[in-house]
Formats: structure tokens, C-alpha cells, sequence
């Protein structure tokens, strides 16, 4: 499974790679592509994720010691963490520079970029380790998680390359890269506790749950909320079938 983990860390690779280069998901009225691939993300944080969490949070209701001694919803509440995390990190961003653009379109903030590039590069390592160790093992649950993944990357890399274009070309995409993998081999070498599985599935979910409501909100992107239901729906019924 560490090797069929490694081809989907080296898909999920080939996304930040490449995925500059789909020129048909430019433009305003946002592309039904991008709204699409949105509701698939979403769609697996609901019916995938939050069930295993379920499971993690019967795990961590086991074992329940320490400083979560007294907590019913560590599980949760680290859920809760990741989404605030993230926002955080996105208000610090753009409090950072404002992401004003300059004429070529490139943001004139580089603490706004590396703020950015640091909370991806963090969110790219757990990726990478949880292709490795997840709730629910298993050659379908790994290939519908990298799916969700790769498609979710499509997503939050149109916004970093809209926001800061020649960074994202020249450093951004190669650090996602090498988080990914970093992930990967991290979860190739260290093995820990079902509970921190969960713990860290948790916190991903809710920053996943941010990022793709972050990029799909805001007014004068003119999202296509029909093209996300689909996905979204669609997504669900399969993972339900599978």
C-alpha cells in the first residue's frame, strides 16, 4: 500500500505541476470546471471524512487521557482548529500585503506569498502523510481520496497563481511539490496512533471545508453554484455506491 500510496503522491505532484497549464479554467464568469471540482471536495469532507471522524472520535473516547481528559469532542473540536487555522492564515495574508495587484497581475506582497506558501506547504505534508494512513484503508478509499485531492489542488492552485502568477510558477508549485512528497515519506517512516490519525484527519478536513468555500464565495468570482451541486452531488453518490 506505501507504493500505491507513492503513485498518488506523485499524481497528487503532477496537479501542482501542471495544472497551470489548464488556460480553460481562466475567466470570469468563474469556470464550471473550478466550481465543479469544488463540490467534489466538499463532497468527500461530508460523506468520507466526517464519518471517519465518527470513527476517530469513538477511538479517542477510548483511549481519552491527558489534557483531553475531560473533552467529549477532541475529534471536533480539531476539525473546528483546522478551519480556523486556515482562515487565520488567509487574513494574515492578506493583511500582509492587501494582495494588491500590479499591472501584470502579480501580487505586491511577497509576506502575503510566503504566509500562503508556508499554510499550503503544511496542508500538502498531511495530504501526503494520509495517503499512507488513513481511517479507512484500502486500494478504493486511497484512490477516492487522492481523487477528492488531486481535484481540490486544481482548485486552490487557480487561486495562488491568480493572486501571485511568476512566484507561484518559480517557487510556489515546486514547495506544494515537495510538501506532497514530504508527506508521503514521512507517513513511509513514521507510524503514529489511530487517534492522531484521526486528530490530523480532523484539522485537514476543516481546512479543506475553508479553502474551498474561500475561493468559491466571494461575489466577483460569479461562482456557478450549479456546476458545484453537480459535483458535489455526484461525487456523493458515488462514494455512497463504492
Amino acid at each position: 500500500m506505501t507504493v500505491a500510496a507513492l503513485v498518488a503522491a506523485l499524481g497528487l505532484a503532477a496537479v501542482h505541476v501542471f495544472a497551470a497549464r489548464l488556460r480553460f479554467l481562466d475567466g470570469v464568469p468563474r469556470s464550471r470546471w473550478l466550481s465543479g471540482a469544488g463540490g467534489v471536495s466538499v463532497a468527500y469532507v461530508f460523506v468520507h471524512l466526517l464519518p471517519e471522524l465518527a470513527d476517530g472520535q469513538a477511538t479517542a473516547s477510548a483511549v481519552r487521557s491527558g489534557a483531553f481528559g475531560a473533552v467529549e469532542r477532541e475529534v471536533y473540536l480539531l476539525a473546528l482548529a483546522g478551519l480556523l487555522v486556515f482562515y487565520g492564515a488567509e487574513r494574515l495574508a492578506k493583511s500582509s500585503g492587501e494582495l494588491k495587484h500590479q499591472a501584470d497581475g502579480e501580487t505586491s506582497s511577497s509576506a502575503a506569498f510566503w504566509v500562503h506558501l508556508a499554510s499550503f506547504g503544511v496542508y500538502n505534508v498531511i495530504i501526503g502523510y494520509l495517503l499512507v494512513h488513513r481511517e479507512e484503508p484500502g486500494a478504493v478509499g486511497l484512490a477516492a481520496f487522492a481523487v477528492a485531492m488531486a481535484l481540490h489542488f486544481v482548485v486552490t492552485d487557480y487561486g495562488l497563481r491568480t493572486d501571485y502568477k511568476q512566484s507561484w510558477e518559480r517557487i510556489g508549485r515546486w514547495a506544494l511539490v515537495a510538501a506532497v512528497l514530504a508527506g508521503w515519506a514521512l507517513g513511509a517512516t513514521v507510524e503514529v496512533s489511530e487517534m492522531a490519525v484521526a486528530g490530523v484527519t480532523a484539522f485537514l478536513g476543516g481546512g479543506v471545508i475553508l479553502n474551498v468555500l474561500k475561493e468559491e464565495l466571494p461575489e466577483e468570482r460569479k461562482s456557478r453554484f450549479s456546476a458545484l451541486l453537480i459535483g458535489a452531488i455526484g461525487y456523493a453518490a458515488l462514494l455512497l455506491f463504492i
